[in-house]
């Protein structure tokens, strides 16, 4: 007997030696073989920009044909980037920062210095300017970085190695680039190549899973991944495909797959919160909901932070601008709401305070807003004995914990994400649709906050210039002297620049933008369905929205405002 177990354990442990072999062959095949297919890639991208920057140099004054050929070059530049792209985002930032950047200076906080647009991105705004010839050397110059940048590529790879858990990391990453950005058009708003280079994505994942799937569920990945495929290679055109049951039907479920997971991106759990600057103090939540409605917070006592923040009218006032605390002028901007407020890096219209700890403060002290000194606050709560023994910093925590607590999630359409089919109506689907595809809604009210914090890490809040104009009258409009961020960071490109916020709540949160002009959700599609200030005819030099219009039709527009009622919590 005992000959008999020894033996058994000694197949045993054979046993496990094969299956730790075999699991360590399968994890170096996948890192291995991702390297391989990076370097099968590279090459035909290399070739593609040489041929982008050729089509650039044909370029001829009123030959719409050399035009044509150049926007097409750019489209198929940008399909081979896509299939690299999840490789070089993850390994290589600064590379793929030259290939793909944003088309407009990017800023580099505190330092206030900035980058100038480069790349595909900006080789597409000049191919569609409407003095394009009049860019052809500066379209020269951006392609001949492109090509040099991706010659190099190979160089990168000397003593390179990975680790298939950074392999999974830089799929699970390109995934939501797919979901929240590339079906979107984020990139390539102009081209409207986004479902392409979707399926460019979706194919190289597919390649580099390949020694990933057969095991357990994983055959299930590949699935999904041909399906998902499928369904963009079925779309008609970019306007028309539809984008909502390709996330629920298709890419979520590869998500929660490929993460091993219950949760995607569409879950409330994805995103900590904590994540986002905040104090080391553990703030008492029931604490902040008592200090919320707390009128000895302001100077005069009369004002608490739910005067203007009213929970019924979830969380603003209802006001194009409220009154200051003296009641003798008006505030300067529009009341924010305060729902998912958390989920940003900078607070107030200007992100200006980094913290929902610090707008606390910010607020407190503002001689507009509730006017009070920091000893005659403590004093009257210390007159409390349910607030005897709080400090500020005791204040600032409970306040701001408790607004990390006003994310509620449950609107319709996270419903319809979570599996309910019936929550959303045919109409509010077609409004989705537009949302994320010919509207470009979704091009800067980024999935699942629908603010501006931008996928796949959200590590950054994004700041826009629109040309929002003083009024509400598009036909003749006004311009607004507020300067924005430029006040907060003294920097041209920040000159009217403001905080993009959460939609969410939008349908009920009327009325809109920073300083509260647009009184009606019909007036603001309008406005963006015109092209911005530029398109309704101000001047506005460094505007970062695109004045090209979109072209919505009166059915299109109402559906969109139909999707905007999807997205009301408790609704």
């Amino acid at each position: 007997m005992r000959l008999k177990l020894t033996f058994s354990c000694i197949c045993v442990i054979l046993l496990m030696a094969v299956m730790l072999a075999s699991q360590g062959e399968r994890h170096a095949t996948i890192a291995a073989g991702t390297i391989a297919y990076f370097k099968r890639q590279q090459p035909l991208f290399a070739e593609s920009t040489v041929q982008l920057r050729q089509s650039v140099a044909a370029l001829h004054e009123g030959d719409t044909a050399s035009l044509m050929n150049a926007r097409n070059a750019l489209r198929s530049c940008r399909i081979r980037y896509k299939a690299i792209a999840f490789f070089l985002e993850y390994f290589f930032t600064s590379e793929a920062y030259v290939f793909n950047a944003p088309a407009k200076y990017e800023i580099e906080e505190p330092y206030i210095e900035y980058e100038e647009p480069v790349g595909l991105q900006q080789i597409e705004a000049l191919l569609y300017d409407s003095a394009v010839f009049q860019h052809k050397a500066a379209l020269a110059e951006q392609t001949t970085v492109l090509v040099q940048t991706a010659q190099d590529l190979p160089a990168l790879l000397y003593q390179f190695s990975a680790s298939e858990q950074q392999v999974l990391e830089s799929v699970q990453q390109e995934l939501i680039r797919v979901m929240a950005l590339y079906i979107t058009g984020y990139d390539a708003p102009l081209l409207k190549s986004g479902v392409l280079e979707a399926a460019a994505a979706l194919n190289a994942i597919d390649t580099v899973l390949m020694p990933y799937t057969g095991v357990d569920h994983q055959d299930s990945i590949r699935i999904y991944l041909q399906r998902g495929i499928q369904s963009l290679a079925a779309a008609p055109d970019f306007d028309q495909f539809d984008r909502l049951s390709f996330l629920v039907n298709d890419m979520l479920p590869l998500q929660r797959l490929v993460l091993n997971s219950k949760h995607d991106l569409f879950s409330p759990s994805t995103i900590d919160k904590m994540q986002f600057p905040h104090s080391n103090i553990d703030g008492d939540t029931l604490l902040g909901r008592k200090l919320f409605f707390e009128k000895a917070l302001s100077g005069n006592n009369t004002r608490s932070c739910a005067t203007c923040h009213q929970p019924g009218r979830f969380f603003t006032d209802g006001l194009p601008r409220n009154v200051a605390v003296s009641g003798n002028t008006m505030l300067p901007r529009h009341t924010p709401g305060l729902l998912y407020a958390c989920y940003q890096y900078s607070q107030f219209w200007d992100g200006r305070a980094v913290s929902l700890e610090d707008q606390v403060l910010q607020v407190l002290h503002s001689p507009q807003e509730m006017d009070i000194r920091d000893d005659t606050l403590l004093q009257r709560l210390h007159r409390n004995q349910s607030y005897s023994t709080l400090t500020l910093s005791d204040v600032q925590a409970a306040l701001a914990a408790y607004l990390r607590t006003l994310t509620p999630f449950d609107a319709p359409f996270d419903r319809f994400m979570a599996g309910d089919r019936q929550a959303l109506t045919a109409e509010q689907k077609l409004g989705g649709n537009i949302f994320m595809g010919k509207a470009q809604c979704a091009t800067c009210h980024f999935a699942p906050l629908f603010n501006g914090l931008i996928p796949p890490l959200y590590n950054r809040t994004e700041f826009e210039v629109l040309g929002t104009p003083a009024n509400e009258d598009l036909l003749h409009p006004i311009t607004d002297n507020d300067s924005g961020r430029l006040a907060f960071f003294p920097i041209d490109f920040y000159k009217g620049a403001f905080k993009t916020p959460t939609i969410r709540n939008s349908a009920v949160t009327a009325p809109y933008m920073h300083n509260g002009a647009l009184l009606t959700m019909e007036q603001v599609i309008d406005f963006y369905d015109k092209g911005g200030g530029n398109g309704i005819g101000l001047s506005i030099p460094n505007q970062t929205l695109s004045a090209v219009p979109l072209q919505l039709t009166a059915a299109e527009k109402k559906a969109l405002i139909a999707f905007m009622d999807a997205l009301t919590d408790g609704n």
